[in-house]
């Protein structure tokens, strides 16, 4: 099946019943929808697994892409997914012992959510059959790395991708795309947090070349993501950067790649001094992520607040005191208020309370850039409030070491324009000019005259550039018969094209 059709399939509302009983092989997402429905009726987690491998399976009779639940994840149990990888995977399967092996001894078990459960809960042999299809087998793959995880089992779970990215590697086949993604990400996750990540960059680098080879589109997006993530890791932006530059995204991509993709380029934009691309990236990101990632939403939350303060721009209040977010975003808040009042004493002061949450979030070389801003704002606040005022109580007032660094940051600020002032070098002292209302002076009519003039001129060129036929031709040119016809076929044709373009938007 091509993309295109399983694009249309997808958009199908039929349930999986009713295309059983019609003869036509269900849609893989009308299959998905079938087993969440049912998956979160209150039964344990071995119906669930059951259920999710029988999707499984049914996604890939039916030539779609193999999609399952997560929800059964809470409910993982050392008992329940040997059982779940003993009872999918046929015995002749070498993976089945191996994976088996890992998912620990029998006995009370901790689920996911840190809560014991007995025996009594393993799944019934007799609710799977055995299935050879390989996307059964990466499933089973993803179900144990995903178990070795939550219980924080670096090795397995290092082990374990790897095989898993080794049997991918094997095939090519579209149904499986999908379980590939997953896996995937799961093993950059898992050298994130059990190993370091930069052994992973050249798998990952390689399993995108593949990906392209193989026209697999959500491989794609999601190796670059992990790309782009790896990098900005260990702060290689330029490295990122050429990355980006280089590959081609497919066009039917996820709405999560594309807010992770648009978070990554946002971050490498804040870092390259583009503020204005990366303010648009981040906020691209933080409206389009859905209400549930709030994780993700916070991050950007906070690169989006510091980019905003470097472009000179003052956040809301309502912004950093949204109640699911104001404990995790009280540091920023901080930051604004001192940028706001351009006090760098309160702005140091947050910086040393808060730099461990800084440097977590990876924001601490943003931050010191906003040192500037919040003297220039201090300053401004100086020079509108003195007319006069010695450089020793503006470096007392923006809480400078000593004159010579008040006198040098004055003129700076004076250079740039953004004070209008003078200083007296001799004396110390900083003089503000008066501010005069520019209604009163001539200004607004030169502005007014050269805006007069500009049209004037373009008019005159329009006049000059107009060609007249000669008045003989008039008179020598015939009435074609056909002329109003012509006519009156241009009007319909531009009458029909304003439909369509209506129609289309």
């Amino acid at each position: 099946m091509t993309a295109a059709a399983m694009d249309v399939d997808a958009t199908s509302t039929t349930p999986a019943t009713t295309a059983r009983e019609t003869n036509t092989p269900p849609s893989a997402l009308a299959i998905a929808r079938d087993g969440e429905r049912r998956a979160t009726d209150g039964d344990d987690a071995r119906a669930q697994l059951a259920r999710c491998a029988k999707d499984v399976e049914k996604s890939v009779e039916a030539k779609g892409e193999a999609r399952f639940t997560a929800t059964v994840r809470r409910e993982f149990t050392g008992e329940n997914v040997r059982a779940f990888v003993r009872a999918v995977l046929p015995e002749e399967s070498a993976a089945r012992e191996a994976l088996s092996a890992r998912c620990g001894a029998t006995g009370a078990k901790t689920t996911s959510k840190g809560t014991d459960t007995s025996d009594g809960d393993a799944i019934d042999a007799s609710e799977i059959a055995p299935c050879a299809f390989p996307e059964m087998e990466v499933y089973a793959y993803l179900v144990v790395l995903m178990y070795l995880i939550d219980q924080k089992r670096g090795t397995d779970a290092l082990e374990c991708a790897r095989e898993a990215v080794d049997r991918i590697r094997q095939f090519n086949r579209r149904t499986m795309d999908v379980l590939a993604a997953r896996v995937y990400f799961y093993y950059s996750l898992t050298h994130e947090r059990f190993g370091a990540l930069e052994d992973a960059r050249t798998t990952l680098l390689a399993l995108y070349r593949n990906a392209a080879l193989r026209l697999d589109e959500i491989g794609q997006e999601t190796l670059v993501n992990l790309l782009l993530r790896n990098y900005l890791h260990y702060k290689l932006y330029d490295q990122a950067e050429k990355l980006r530059s280089r590959v081609t995204l497919p066009q039917s991509r996820s709405i999560q790649q594309q807010c992770r993709y648009a978070y990554y380029l946002g971050r490498i934009r804040a870092v390259q001094l583009e503020y204005s691309e990366a303010k648009e990236y981040l906020t691209q990101a933080y409206q389009k992520a859905p209400t549930s990632a709030k994780g993700f939403r916070l991050e950007c939350l906070k690169w989006i607040t510091i980019v905003r303060m470097l472009l000179g721009e003052i956040p809301q209040r309502k912004e950093l005191t949204q109640p699911e977010m104001c404990a995790a975003l009280t540091p920023y808040f901080e930051l604004v208020q001192a940028v706001r009042l351009g006090d760098l004493t309160a702005f140091q002061s947050a910086t040393e309370t808060h730099g461990k949450t800084f440097h977590e979030d990876k924001l601490n070389h943003l931050i010191t850039r906003l040192r500037a801003n919040v003297i220039r704002t201090g300053l401004t606040r100086i020079n509108t409030a003195y007319s006069k005022i010695s450089l020793a109580d503006v470096a007392e007032k923006l809480g400078l070491t000593s004159v010579e660094d008040a006198e040098s940051v004055v003129a700076k600020a004076i250079r740039d324009g953004n004070v209008d002032a003078v200083i007296d070098h001799a004396a110390k002292v900083m003089y503000s000019k008066e501010t005069t209302d520019v209604y009163s002076t001539t200004e607004p009519q030169d502005a007014f005259h050269v805006r007069i003039a500009f049209c004037m001129d373009t008019h005159n060129e329009a006049v000059k550039a107009m060609r007249y036929p000669p008045k003989d031709a008039k008179k020598k040119t015939p009435d074609a018969p056909g002329a109003r016809d012509v006519e009156n076929d241009a009007s319909g044709l531009d009458a029909l094209m304003d439909d369509d373009d209506f129609d289309f938007f």
